[in-house]
């Protein structure tokens, strides 16, 4: 039995009956489709595909639409070929859904006419593809991978059914039935239904094809479950990238039941999907994770959808953890007559595995004890195994859920057979008792927390359970803090919520943090978003971390608040006296902690000894102990900031080589007949230059430079600044040079002022550095070349301000740009993960590289080779050859590389630091590692490289010098986070970098403390090293300018 055949039985008995309803919810009638009408269009559609598709291997057929009337006519006419249906959602991350086509080697998509504009302008870079026909609403393309992974895993995948033909073959003695009986074959014309991919939210996404054997018996049992009539309607609520969208499709049009679809912007509008739903349509059935439904709030919820005259007979819950008894009881209005139902199952054995019908007098009851709700019963054809750490099946106890059945097995990634009756563990942990499994969590929700084992998920239980929240979610944020984000149902003070989870949680449960916020966010599958909600986290530490704590007093009041608040004193009006105690006062080693954390959070600093002054000393010496290491004049307003200016990464396992890509080259471009002379300036004093004597002109460069091509180190002859006292105030500088338009130095006034020459609005804020080109020849076209978040790259006339020509890239930009070697090209990276090579003289695209993730690195050139060598968020360093449009090579390296790589040429090395920790020295010519240096936190500075050594600064506060072989020489502590790149001066004598602690750094290459100069905010920008006649000068370049390019 198929899907399509279950459909065809419910349409020769309900022809005429209204299977699809769709209604956009604009004031306008919802069209509706019957039974006849959706199975004639899926007939027109699959003799349309069996036409123009020929299927290799796997028959699969790409999906890329919204939600709309024909989407049921389009599923079955895929299926009807016979193929599986591969959903693809327009509003998925390009990189994401071509990542997915390409694993799954995907030859045709089918492409709503809407949608045609939004697809091409996503994937024209990412995928080769012909249009092959149009049908109705629909374009049909093809497919072709045309760089070398995709033919690699065609390869590999064909090579892997032939080796398992073979041992197949072998083990079933030549017998195919025999073959048959034992395994499923993802090959077998009619074995495969859909694919998509997990949601990766309990690891990394799988590609899981499902067959219509293991999906079938599911919709059987939710018919008989639910006791759906020909008079139910069934609302869509799940992507069609999530697999309990086919329950609900198939469970309605299986049954002669209508199946309602709402445009997905609706759905995360509360108020107006419930009319719709409950008001408009009448919903019976309705299937969601308990975050889709939390969105509609405690009060619409009890007044709505669970009210006494509410429509809905049928709500499934499920795809997360059940909400608690008292909070559903919470929900349900008087005489409420709603079904709930528990139902639990996981992607890779498609849709769900169990089901549980919550009691009516469980719902009813008035006990005050929380009863735990089980997983329930295996649904048809589902066997469910619980195994403890042994791999042996236990019936009470602790243990981890397997799912399978004979025929209820899936093939993930590049299963080609599957034994029947696979057992795939699930991950989640239960506890067995009296015959009934009891979720406890996924495994890796628990964690290990002042030495106490915590399920986090027990957290937002108990947090949900208070009457004042509305609803709940817990991270556990960088693996070291517990934060818990709340949805309140009124106005709530923390310092309440705080002791109430005192009541009813262990001490070593209790969050560090507490967020109020306005509502949870959730992903396109209705679950908790994770990431979105640290990024909620990170923003509230920047904001909390700009508030100023002013002198001596503020922080004697707020140590007092704080240590009412956390010993549960808040009501107490007095003051704390001088020598109270904390232990005595009623703390204990926990709280003492979040002491620690509080007050560190509140001076914005680490406070050396403060956790053994907490234990043993009164508040009194604590405030002394804090004051001292805070404070070094009474008068000193205190504003330091840990805020990062960039997100941390997740680590990653780093590959120890790199990998060949040798893509096809559509057009060829010899660099060495179409050479133009410049010089190129960029941050960091970084010179490029085809022309030494223009370079000697400016004063940046000495006549005994005798090289044609100069890379991109300090080249200037700058001498070594002599140090100002260390007073923290600046050398007064006298001179400064100016380039008029004819190339001649221009002597400025004897003392350095600054003065805007002009502006540029480039539309949004500005993260990325400017490059200046200086052409040879004609020097007054020199141009600044910037990119912005407005996704903007302009050309501007230095010297007038004028745009020579702007050009939208895909995306916001903060990448800085970088010229080829030939000076015909600008080379920028972009937040969609591609990287951009622009002609320089009017902007126009030459080449896109696509790699997997945002590129905010800046592009390095090897001035000998011309390669250009950029890093990407997606954990790799890329080596381009920009003139025969093609990758050299890749290389993982263990983190985001979001800073800009940095090119030795003796001995020639190419330097990459990552978000991960790892310092990198690789072979720029192979992609081969030579070195690794683990920092231990992540590295935002770029490294910098000169004829000895390699410094890069770091994010706990050291700036750090290495030799070419990897050996540290020697680290410079400064007291706050680096996050600016080090720039070297020419004679190599001095480094100058900036710090979070707002002060600009110049060291000797023995790492001693030169001067320092103390500036108005942090430093996150490069310093600019500049020489003029007998004085030498230091610059810091601006950033986040919003909104415009000053000069």
């Amino acid at each position: 039995m198929t899907l399509q055949e279950l459909v065809h039985q419910a349409a020769s008995v309900y022809s005429d009956k209204i299977a699809v309803c769709f209604d956009e919810c604009n004031n306008q009638p919802p069209v509706y489709y019957t039974y006849k009408t959706v199975v004639n269009a899926a007939s027109e559609l699959s003799n349309f595909l069996q036409l123009h598709c020929t299927f290799h291997g796997i028959r699969e057929v790409g999906l890329y639409c919204h939600p709309g009337i024909n989407l049921p006519s389009w599923i079955l006419g895929i299926l009807q070929v016979p193929a599986a249906y591969a959903p693809l959602d327009p509003d998925s991350p390009p990189a994401l859904s071509t990542r997915f086509m390409k694993k799954c080697n995907l030859s045709y998509i089918l492409v709503e006419k809407q949608q045609i504009h939004k697809f091409k302008s996503s994937y024209e870079i990412l995928l080769n593809y012909d249009t092959l026909k149009e049908h109705n609403d629909l374009v049909l393309f093809r497919l072709h991978w045309k760089n070398v992974e995709g033919n690699l895993m065609l390869n590999d995948r064909k090579q892997k059914y032939e080796k398992e033909k073979v041992t197949n073959s072998t083990n079933s003695g030549n017998s195919n039935e025999e073959k048959s009986d034992e395994h499923m074959d993802v090959r077998l014309k009619h074995c495969l239904a859909y694919v998509l991919h997990t949601s990766g939210t309990t690891g990394i996404p799988k590609i899981v094809r499902v067959p219509h054997a293991c999906i079938v018996p599911n919709i059987q049992h939710f018919r008989v479950l639910f006791e759906i009539t020909q008079e139910d309607v069934l609302f869509l609520a799940s992507p069609l990238t999530f697999d309990p969208s086919v329950v609900e499709i198939f469970v309605a049009l299986s049954s002669g039941a209508c199946l309602l679809i709402v445009p997905t912007s609706v759905k995360v509008l509360p108020s107006k999907l419930a009319a719709v739903l409950f008001s408009h349509h009448r919903v019976t059935i309705l299937q969601a994770t308990p975050t889709l439904l939390r969105r509609f709030g405690s009060q619409l919820i009890k007044s709505t959808v669970l009210s006494a005259s509410t429509s809905l007979r049928v709500l499934a819950l499920g795809g997360e953890a059940f909400p608690s008894l008292t909070l559903l009881k919470s929900w349900r209005g008087i005489d409420n007559k709603t079904q709930i139902f528990n139902v639990y199952g996981i992607t890779e054995v498609s849709s769900w595995a169990t089901f549980y019908r919550i009691p009516e007098q469980f719902l009813n009851s008035t006990l005050k004890s929380e009863l735990p709700v089980p997983l329930g019963f295996p649904l048809l054809g589902t066997v469910v195994e619980v195994r403890d750490t042994n791999g042996f099946t236990i019936q009470e106890g602790r243990g981890q859920v397997f799912l399978g059945g004979r025929n209820r097995v899936c093939f993930l990634d590049d299963e080609m057979t599957v034994p029947l009756g696979m057992m795939r563990a699930t991950g989640d942990l239960v506890m067995v008792k009296d015959g009934q499994m009891f979720f406890l969590g996924r495994k890796d929700s628990q964690i290990k927390r002042h030495g106490k084992r915590l399920n986090i998920e027990l957290v937002q239980q108990v947090a949900e359970g208070l009457q004042q929240v509305e609803s709940c979610a817990v991270t556990w944020y960088n693996q070291e803090k517990l934060i818990l984000f709340l949805v309140s149902k009124n106005d709530l003070v923390k310092e309440y919520i705080f002791k109430e989870l005192q009541k009813h949680l262990p001490s070593h449960a209790i969050p560090d943090e507490l967020l109020l916020i306005d509502s949870l966010p959730f992903t396109s599958h209705g679950k908790i978003d994770v990431s979105e909600l640290n990024k909620i986290y990170l923003n509230y530490l920047n904001l909390k971390s700009e508030c100023k704590l002013n002198g001596k007093e503020e922080l004697w009041g707020k140590l007092q608040y704080l240590w009412k608040s956390i010993l549960n004193l808040s009501e107490d009006p007095l003051k704390v006296p001088d020598e109270s105690l904390f232990l005595n006062s009623g703390g204990d080693s926990l709280k003492s902690i979040r002491l620690l954390n509080e007050i560190e959070k509140l001076v914005g600093t680490s406070v050396p000894g403060l956790l053994e002054i907490i234990l043993s000393s009164s508040i009194l010496e604590i405030y002394n102990h804090v004051l001292q290491t805070v404070f070094s004049d009474e008068d000193l307003v205190f504003s330091k900031n840990y805020a990062t200016k960039r997100k941390f990464s997740n680590i990653n396992q780093e590959e120890t080589s790199g990998k060949s890509l040798h893509q096809k080259s559509v057009m060829t471009l010899s660099c060495d007949n179409e050479l133009t002379a410049f010089t190129a300036v960029s941050r960091g004093s970084q010179l490029l230059s085809l022309n030494t004597k223009f370079l000697t002109k400016l004063g940046l460069c000495s006549s005994a430079h005798s090289s044609e091509l100069i890379s991109q180190t300090n080249i200037q002859n700058v001498k070594s600044l002599n140090p100002p006292a260390l007073t923290g105030k600046s050398k007064d500088p006298s001179h400064v040079a100016e380039v008029s338009e004819e190339g001649t130095c221009v002597t400025a006034a004897k003392k350095m002022e600054l003065h805007v020459r002009w502006k540029s609005d480039t539309g949004k804020c500005v993260d990325a550095s400017p490059l200046v080109v200086i052409p040879a020849i004609d020097k007054s076209s020199t141009t600044v070349y910037i990119g912005s978040h407005s996704h903007r790259m302009m050309a501007i006339d230095l010297h007038s301000g004028k745009v020579k020509w702007e050009q939208i890239l895909g995306d916001r930009i903060e990448s800085s740009a970088c010229v080829s070697k030939c000076g015909n090209f600008i080379v920028v990276g972009c937040y969609n993960g591609l990287v951009y090579v622009l002609k320089s003289n009017s902007g126009e695209k030459y080449w896109m590289f696509p790699t997997e993730d945002a590129v905010k690195s800046s592009a390095t050139v090897d001035p000998t080779t011309g390669l250009l060598y950029i890093g990407s968020h997606d954990q790799h360093a890329y080596a381009l050859d920009i003139y025969k449009k093609k990758c050299v090579w890749k290389l993982k390296c263990g983190g985001t590389v979001f800073s800009s790589p940095c090119l030795s040429l003796i001995p020639q090395h190419l330097y990459v630091a990552t978000l991960g920790g790892h310092l990198l020295a690789i072979n720029p010519a192979t992609g081969n590692r030579v070195w690794k240096h683990s920092c231990g936190k992540p590295l935002f500075s770029s490294p910098r490289c000169c004829l000895q050594y390699v410094c890069i600064g770091c994010v706990d506060g050291n700036l750090l010098c290495f030799t070419h072989f990897g050996e540290q020489v020697w680290q410079f502590s400064t007291s706050e986070p680096i996050f600016s790149s080090p720039c070297a001066s020419a004679s190599e004598q001095e480094i100058f970098f900036g710090s979070h602690d707002c002060f600009i750094y110049c060291c000797n290459m023995k790492g001693h403390l030169q001067w320092k100069f103390e500036t108005t905010s942090q430093v996150y920008a490069t310093p600019f090293a500049f020489h003029y006649q007998e004085e030498d000068f230091c610059e810091k370049e601006d950033q986040n300018i919003p909104g415009g390019l000053k000069t």
